[in-house]
């Protein structure tokens, strides 16, 4: 009997998750106390590692469950405490607001979105031209919008191509509903043939538009969280922040999406897949279907999501609130004047965030032992030991490093508020504080790519229900990334080692900036 319950337990432990990972997340829980005791510095460390390793077998287990159970460990043996959790959970609240109802909002306008990105789908042929158009949709929308609210539009377009494709492939109607069968409903392996010529078309669409948003997202104050933080301590304004970037921004930008047209016409790194002859007639016929059997009320609501879409972009725009509250906004608009008023048609849409919502809790408590066991502090103290044009490089590469394995919006912070404590002690003049400052943001944003947990976006894209369909692995986005990963890095470095004083003495010298005293900047900062 004892037996028998042992074995039911160690069945139901992370269910049906291979033996081996089972292992793995139990050897991890009780080795964890132990090197915590010898050396909370290393333990830490582990305990990181240990996390990226839960991610990077998402498609084994979904890394909630074993991630939440290395935090809640973490939080009893005293790596961290309850009220650094909360304090970093609260510090990230518009991200999380963003998860629950923004998200929730884009599922609420996947009728008009699926609309235009089949128009899109079916009118241009070039595989090289689609990539380029969805890589600078993302870039350009993530200049202005947040990065998660791009990477669920992408997600959502994405969803919807494929569930097109798999229900008629499985010999059912075109009504779009989130109905994914196995791969044995397929009627022939030509069928199977496609899908998986399918599957590496939308993946590389997928990983296009997910650079598309780093790209996009150095180069404003609003593109990224750490970005607002950054230039708020530095005093800039929209325009200004814009200047200052742009001397690495640009150039990133353009050698960025000249990379997604190697990789097209090389088919490196597992891109070029084309669409198959098979789907794209699918798509034709879908699109045909549903224009001929679209009533005056569906036009209507085309128009509805259409003109809440144009609200969508003013407000996250201008900022007009916080990004979860007009997603909230989103889902009134777009329910009230679609019909949709009964509490189970809601709930589908909440679906796909909550989960990243609650993996993202346990990123933060993660986060959280980093700061309170100072496992970062080597590295900072390094970085602020060099002088002059060194330190440059040094401050662009350690944001890096560390962008690729914790938050880039706490490294971001950690790194801006070291400069402006060494600025208010007059340890540097108010222009090195500026540089340092677009170091910081450069660093954090583009080497990130490299990883999944670098990258808000490409998490969210791991952790999504689309991953498992479309073979979307940790290690095979590590390795679409790569290619973006090494163009990035390298040119960045470049502009901050080569580009950045002299594009930077040219815009003071035009006027187009302005020098800062370090007493008035000083003065800035305390105010």
């Amino acid at each position: 009997m004892k037996n028998s319950l042992l074995s039911a337990l160690a069945k139901n432990f992370l269910g049906n998750a291979p033996r081996w990972y089972k292992q793995a997340i139990l050897t991890f829980l009780i080795i964890n106390p132990i090197l915590f005791m010898v050396d909370p510095f290393t333990s830490g460390w582990i305990l990181v590692i240990e996390f990226i390793f839960t991610l990077s077998m998402a498609l084994k287990c979904y890394p909630l469950q074993p991630g939440g159970l290395l935090a809640i460990e973490a939080i009893a043996i005293g790596m961290t405490s309850p009220d650094t959790v909360k304090h970093e959970l609260l510090a990230n609240f518009e991200v999380i607001l963003l998860l629950i109802f923004m998200v929730a909002g884009i599922f609420f306008m996947k009728q008009l979105l699926l609309f235009t990105f089949t128009k899109m789908l079916t009118r241009i042929r070039s595989k090289t031209a689609l990539s380029l158009a969805f890589c600078i949709s993302a870039a350009f929308l993530s200049a202005f919008l947040d990065a998660l609210t791009v990477i669920a539009v992408v997600i959502s377009v994405a969803v919807g191509f494929y569930t097109i494709y798999h229900r008629v492939a499985s010999g059912k109607d075109f009504q779009v509903e989130h109905d994914h069968t196995e791969d044995s409903h397929f009627v022939d392996e030509l069928t199977k043939k496609d899908l998986e010529e399918f599957r590496s078309f939308l993946r590389s669409l997928l990983m296009h538009a997910s650079i598309g948003t780093a790209l996009g997202g150095v180069c404003t104050m609003v593109g990224e969280p750490q970005n607002l933080i950054i230039a708020d301590q530095a005093g800039w304004h929209f325009g200004e922040f814009f200047l200052r970037m742009a001397p690495i921004s640009i150039p990133v930008l353009v050698l960025g999406l000249l990379t997604c047209v190697v990789l097209e016409k090389t088919s490196w790194f597992g891109y070029g897949g084309k669409l198959p002859e098979n789907v794209r007639a699918i798509m034709q016929r879908y699109e045909a279907h549903q224009d001929q059997k679209r009533t005056k009320r569906d036009n209507a609501k085309l128009a509805i999501q259409a003109l809440i879409a144009v609200w969508l972009i003013l407000g996250l725009a201008f900022h007009l609130a916080a990004v979860g509250l007009i997603g909230l906004s989103v889902i009134i608009l777009a329910t009230s004047f679609t019909g949709i008023i009964e509490e189970h048609q809601l709930g589908k849409a909440f679906e796909e965030a909550l989960p990243f919502t609650a993996l993202l809790a346990v990123f933060f408590s993660i986060v959280a032992v980093i700061i309170d066991l100072h496992l970062f502090k080597p590295v900072i103290h390094w970085v602020l030991e060099q002088e002059g044009h060194a330190q440059l490089i040094a401050f662009y590469l350690a944001n890096g490093i560390l962008s690729m394995v914790s938050d880039n919006v706490f490294v971001g912070t950690v790194y801006i508020n070291e400069i402006r404590s060494a600025l208010m002690e007059g340890q540097i003049t108010r222009d090195q504080f500026d540089m340092l400052a677009v170091a910081i943001n450069t660093g954090t944003n583009l080497p990130s790519v490299a990883t999944p947990n670098g990258q808000a976006a490409f998490l969210f894209l791991l952790t999504s229900s689309l991953a498992p369909l479309l073979r979307m692995s940790y290690g095979r986005m590590v390795w679409m990334a790569l290619p973006y990963t090494i163009v990035l890095v390298f040119v960045g470095l470049a502009c901050v080692n080569f580009n950045l004083i002299p594009v930077t003495d040219f815009l003071y010298h035009n006027g187009l900036l302005i020098h800062h005293s370090a007493k008035a900047a000083a003065a800035t900062l305390i105010h």
